[in-house]
């Protein structure tokens, strides 16, 4: 490849240049006077938090179409806390499958065999691919990621998941939920964080429970202790009060009120079905961009495999593929012009750049972005062409 030819300066700038891949970008139609009937100074055990609290799980349910028997509670610390909750009171009756192709992934799987010590096979991939999930033993447990927020690479579908397992399925779906479908029948526990797909804010996670897992947690109790702030079940019943909303610590009420009104714009887009769509469109921005061009592709290979939320990009230009330098002075270079904030890739992920496309993303942002994107390429490329 010979040296790019500088490109001109764009003139037009995104509104929002907030791509960042959690927090994501607030709703389009997001105001902080929207905020006003928040209950703040109030206890969340006062009529009114509870309210609150228990419209924010019915919305959800509701919005994410879950079925009729699954559960659903609000929990601290974020997708984090939620999905180490799950592992921490349900993991140990059975051996383990933990499956890897990302950070998070491979956070869970440190957890796993280096804090709970269990008796774990570990499955991995490379960033920009994604373990054949039809080898795994389904009669054992099975933790995995839907999405790689950091990796771009996602689930195609559940197919490979078996009806009849034995085993429980734990799946930190945190930036899938609203953007991607998930097959509920072949998930026990899912767990989510308000702060990624919807736009939420920081700190509160949920918690998705199917009857299997339900049964899991009244029917077995973990060789270690556990911290308050997992315990879902007292005397070996499911503590109901938690899906009622009834939090185990005290959350942010402010924030509550911030995720009804991000439920009730997801309402108006068109529900599940119109967040996809929007997810959908403005992947498809960031894909077609890529595929016009021979200096830059997704870092997942497979398009079955793309998310259409965290999309990862490598630089393929052999002067600069792999130079973690060069991609963050892009990064770098499209912050400064304030046109894109937060979009290097994960520390722990390949050098390149990673742009939310989730559904409160505005298409309009993200296709104003690319010529930037081509421009900052271009000129600390041709920077680098001039200091060698």
């Amino acid at each position: 490849m010979t040296d790019p030819i500088p490109a001109r300066r764009p003139d037009l700038k995104p509104r929002n240049p907030r791509f960042s891949s959690g927090p994501c970008a607030k709703p389009p139609a997001f105001s902080l006077d929207a905020l006003g009937d928040a209950p703040l100074g109030r206890s969340h055990r006062a009529a009114i938090g509870k309210a609150r609290l228990a419209a924010a799980i019915d919305q959800t349910r509701d919005l994410l179409r879950l079925p009729d028997d699954y559960r659903l509670g609000i929990v601290p610390a974020s997708d984090t806390g939620a999905f180490e909750m799950a592992m921490w009171t349900m993991l140990g009756q059975r051996p383990v499958e933990m499956v890897a192709w990302e950070s998070f992934g491979a956070g869970w799987v440190t957890d796993a065999v280096k804090q709970l010590r269990l008796d774990a096979r570990t499955h991995t991939a490379d960033y920009g691919d994604i373990v054949d999930m039809a080898a795994l033993d389904y009669d054992r447990d099975v933790c995995f990621t839907w999405n790689g927020t950091t990796s771009g690479v996602r689930m195609p579908d559940g197919d490979a998941i078996p009806a009849d397992r034995g085993g429980l399925t734990l799946c930190d779906a945190t930036s899938a939920a609203f953007a991607q479908p998930l097959p509920w029948d072949k998930l026990d526990v899912v767990t989510f964080s308000w702060q990624k797909v919807m736009g939420g804010e920081a700190a509160h996670g949920m918690l998705v429970l199917s009857p299997r897992a339900v049964e899991r947690l009244e029917s077995y109790t973990p060789a270690w202790p556990l911290p308050k702030i997992f315990r879902l079940t007292k005397g070996g019943k499911l503590i109901e009060g938690i899906f009622r909303g009834e939090t185990i610590n005290t959350p942010s009420m402010l924030c509550v009120e911030d995720w009804l009104q991000a439920l009730a714009w997801g309402r108006s887009v068109g529900g599940l079905r119109g967040l996809f769509d929007r997810a959908d469109s403005n992947a498809r921005i960031v894909w077609d961009f890529c595929e016009g061009r021979d200096w830059i592709a997704n870092l997942a290979a497979d398009p079955a495999t793309r998310s259409n939320t965290s999309v990862c990009l490598t630089f393929t230009d052999p002067a600069v593929a792999g130079d973690a330098a060069f991609a963050k002075a892009v990064a770098k270079r499209l912050e400064s012009e304030g046109v894109a904030y937060d979009v290097g890739s994960y520390r722990d992920a390949p050098p390149g750049l990673r742009v939310w496309c989730g559904a409160t993303v505005e298409a309009d942002d993200l296709a104003a972005l690319m010529p930037w994107i081509e421009w900052a390429y271009r000129t600390e490329r041709a920077a680098l062409a001039t200091a060698a």
